[in-house]
């Protein structure tokens, strides 16, 4: 057997940008954090159409700028006057080149799952403005601003978007080309620094989160060698919504929200705006971090969205996917999903904001539905009636928003981590024990994954949490999920990297020269090319090594070029 040979492949990145590193592309800058800018305006004749697209080149699809149309306009019934914001999340269209590839495997290597770049969707951020004007036709003023990246910031463009939607609506397209030509030369998305953003006299300040990060977030670290003038906007998160706010008339069913999102079951949520439909979906998705939510989710879906007939097909069971609806119409058409939440506009009762009410599904019928949370799911954990008298106990204390959000966020958190925790705990003995990694023999395989024999360990290493419940029922339920399986297949593939970098390490620190001494020409050759194989997917899948120990391998492999005859020194340095 060949001591170095290795049968385990390695997923990687698709594309690389090694061959074009220096040359410079126009708009890289631009796409490293936006795909394009659109005007979505409403024509008499053609409905909602798009008036603009920046920067002229970007190629959107016919199918992808009808998408952008329908989602960039709240629906009639929404009745939304004066400004508006909200976000939609589209399906990119089959077989689309891309411009940012060659970016993303530093930016999504650094990046936490939960705001990786997204390879197969959009997401779009929108500034909608509807005012009566008497010199239209209509009436009415309506006009849609909407910035389209693969990266999931709402806070960040959201905030982008107060600053240059009100100024484009006065300016109009001279605007947006200083704008876009601004973005064009912030520095690119880099988790863990401290960025500044300028555009139109405003400089946002902004820090990505890397990869690894404490439970409580880390603070926006300030810049040592800027003086900049104005002083800049500080954005707490480029991503963080107000939970509080989206949460507040369903806050005692926290509990039962986490358990669905965490089982990735379908949700449908009706809301009167796309505002509360967008915060309101995107907030459920972000509550079991730093899980990733692998389902689909769009925090906006109308009538005209192209997976409409997929989604509401009567045929099969409803998808593993959370929609964020307004128009009434769909009472009717998703009536048989498993999980509808029904909001309406936020009533108080006495200082406290009005809890809506679980209740059955069949008294989901009439386009006039109550608000409440229509499903027959019983949640596996209890209750933790100690956390929601604290956030209720906040509201008449007249806490701070922020603050309230900021609890809310670390109790799901934690909750999460507890139970992905005993999940760690199994993988890490599935792992080969590191004295077994021999540089003589191939990596040891990382052993299968059992659930029988994972629930036999939630005895003595079950959830931290002082929640009592049905763990083995929730966790075997999880199972079946797409958000384990998506956890599972990524993990492995650390674990597998992980193994490849421990047999590195056993190669560099073995003494190769020795082992050659007895071995034929041709055995040393086809070492030689095992090693150059090994160095190569070191580096082309960025493994977590040292250079140092990539640039002690290279000099091996020349040390033992230069023992061989002179022919073959000259045809092993060709290659």
């Amino acid at each position: 057997m060949d001591p170095f040979d290795s049968s385990d492949s390695l997923e990687g990145p698709s594309k690389t940008a090694a061959t074009n590193a220096e040359v410079p592309v126009p708009w890289s800058r631009f796409s490293a954090w936006l795909e394009c800018v659109c005007v979505v305006t409403f024509d008499l004749e053609l409905g909602q159409a798009i008036e603009l697209v920046y920067p002229h080149d970007v190629k959107l699809t016919e199918k992808e700028k009808t998408s952008i149309c329908y989602l960039s306009f709240p629906d009639s019934y929404s009745g939304c006057l004066g400004d508006t914001q909200f976000s939609f999340r589209l399906r990119q269209s089959v077989g689309r080149s891309s411009s940012w590839f060659g970016h993303e495997d530093a930016y999504n290597r650094d990046a936490p799952v939960t705001l990786q770049k997204e390879h197969a969707h959009f997401h779009g951020y929108v500034y909608f403005r509807q005012v009566k004007d008497a010199s239209v036709k209509r009436g009415y003023f309506q006009k849609s601003l909407v910035v389209v990246s693969r990266l999931p910031f709402g806070n960040l463009f959201h905030s982008l978007l107060q600053v240059i939607a009100p100024e484009y609506f006065e300016k109009h397209e001279p605007c947006l080309e200083t704008v876009c030509n601004e973005i064009d030369q912030w520095p690119a998305p880099v988790p863990g620094q401290t960025l500044n953003l300028p555009v139109m006299g405003v400089v946002m300040q902004v820090q990505i989160p890397p990869k690894v990060e404490t439970s409580g977030g880390s603070p926006v670290k300030q810049p040592q060698t800027e003086n900049l003038l104005p002083a800049p906007t500080v954005l707490p998160s480029v991503h963080e919504l107000d939970l509080f706010k989206c949460f507040q008339s369903v806050l005692i069913h926290m509990q039962m929200l986490w358990e669905l999102m965490l089982l990735g079951e379908p949700v449908v949520v009706m809301a009167p705006s796309p505002t509360v439909s967008s915060e309101t979906v995107l907030a459920l998705v972000s509550a079991i971090a730093p899980l990733r939510y692998c389902g689909d989710y769009r925090p906006y879906f109308t009538i005209h969205d192209s997976e409409f007939k997929e989604y509401t097909t009567r045929t099969q069971a409803p998808p593993n996917v959370i929609l964020g609806v307004t128009n009434p119409f769909f009472i009717k058409t998703f009536h048989c999903w498993p999980h509808i939440i029904r909001l309406g506009d936020l009533k108080m009762s006495g200082d406290l904001p009005k809890q809506v009410k679980v209740k059955k599904l069949a008294k989901l019928k009439t386009l006039d539905t109550k608000t409440g949370i229509y499903t027959a799911y019983k949640t596996f954990l209890h209750k933790d009636k100690s956390f929601i008298k604290r956030l209720l106990k906040g509201i008449q204390k007249k806490r701070p928003s922020e603050v309230q959000s900021a609890i809310l966020r670390r109790h799901l958190l934690e909750q999460t981590e507890s139970f992905i925790l005993p999940l760690e705990r199994y993988l890490e003995s599935l792992m080969p024990p590191q004295r077994s990694m021999s540089p003589w023999k191939t990596p040891p395989q990382i052993r299968s994954f059992s659930q029988d024999e994972f629930m036999k360990t939630l005895e003595q290493a079950g959830p931290q949490l002082t929640l009592k419940g049905d763990w083995t029922g929730l966790y075997r339920r999880f199972f079946r999920s797409p958000n384990f399986d998506s956890w599972y297949r990524l993990r492995h593939r650390e674990m597998t990297q992980k193994v490849e970098c421990l047999h590195l390490e056993a190669i560099c620190a073995a003494d190769l020269l020795t082992w050659n001494k007895d071995k034929s020409e041709v055995e040393i050759v086809d070492l030689i090319l095992k090693l150059r194989e090994k160095l190569m997917k070191a580096r082309k899948h960025q493994l977590p090594v040292k250079e140092e120990l990539l640039e002690k391998l290279e000099q091996s492999i020349q040390t033992i070029i230069s023992s061989l005859p002179e022919d073959l020194q000259t045809l092993l340095h060709r290659q």
